[in-house]
């Protein structure tokens, strides 16, 4: 394999020739292979576009030029139309924050930001401007779990309990033996059992449904460990804006972003 050298503030290290990623990913790669697996697809994909929402408030907020911002959006849009998840090879197991997985995020955009820019996009000061693997992870955390539970989960288990439902109604003439304790009990009819399904499905739709204003509340804007140093006073509510537009699903940011960065007990 070709390779190139990529340098960080720990060195130098060789890099196949061919990849968007840089130096942090590398390492990430050499001090991680734990497992094989890789972050899902959907969680890689809510980062992408958190992301190109960071860029875009960013832009909105004058502390990126509109053309990088835009180079950094483009970028995004060009992953996510291809095999993206090739570009994100880090095990699942690897540093407490995210911090690699962020990285790598901002390395292979910065790459391919910089080819349409003309100029260098920085991995740190331009994509992951007003950020932090603190809060961008627990964020996306969120943003992953909150759309494919809008978009995935809830109507998954809604059509779920409609056709047990309609299948109730087409058994509901057969009888068979109820049992407890592993041991024959009394008659039932087969639709008394299946209706009894459909009202369990139906009532983790509404326990889902419940938890959904508290998970659609992001950390975004806390960075490091909550005070929100280094971001625009309002890129907060700016990001939860354009997150809520590029997903569909309405964000806001959290009340406490002290809570969101320490742990994850909503998600």
């Amino acid at each position: 394999m070709k390779t190139r050298i990529e340098k960080d503030s720990m060195g130098q290290l060789e890099v196949p020739a061919k990849a968007l990623y840089g130096a942090q990913t590398q390492r990430a790669i050499n001090n991680f292979p734990i497992s094989g697996q890789r972050l899902p697809a959907a969680f890689i994909r809510s980062l992408l576009l958190a992301k190109a929402a960071a860029a875009k408030a960013n832009v909105r907020l004058k502390q990126i030029p509109p053309e990088m911002g835009e180079a950094i959006v483009t970028s995004v849009d060009t992953l996510l139309e291809g095999d993206f998840m090739a570009h994100f090879p880090i095990d699942i197991y690897q540093t407490g924050s995210g911090t690699s997985t962020n990285m790598n995020a901002n390395e292979v955009l910065a790459t391919l930001a910089t080819q349409v820019y003309g100029e260098p996009v920085s991995p740190n000061d331009h994509v992951n401007y007003g950020q932090s693997s603190n809060d961008m992870i627990p964020g996306t955390i969120h943003i992953s779990a909150a759309v494919q539970l809008h978009q995935q989960l809830l109507p998954a288990l809604t059509h779920l309990a409609k056709v047990i439902r309609k299948k109730a109604r087409a058994v509901d003439r057969y009888v068979k033996t109820g049992r407890t304790h592993l041991m024959d009990a009394m008659p039932v009819r087969m639709s008394q059992s299946l209706d009894g399904w459909a009202v369990q499905v139906e009532q983790n739709i509404e326990l889902l449904k419940a938890q959904q204003p508290l998970l659609q509340t992001l950390a975004q804007g806390g960075t490091a460990v909550g005070t929100g140093i280094n971001a625009h006073p309002r890129f907060a509510a700016e990001f939860a804006r354009q997150i809520s537009t590029l997903t569909g699903v309405r964000f806001k940011p959290a009340e406490n972003f002290f809570a969101h960065i320490s742990s994850q007990d909503i998600a």
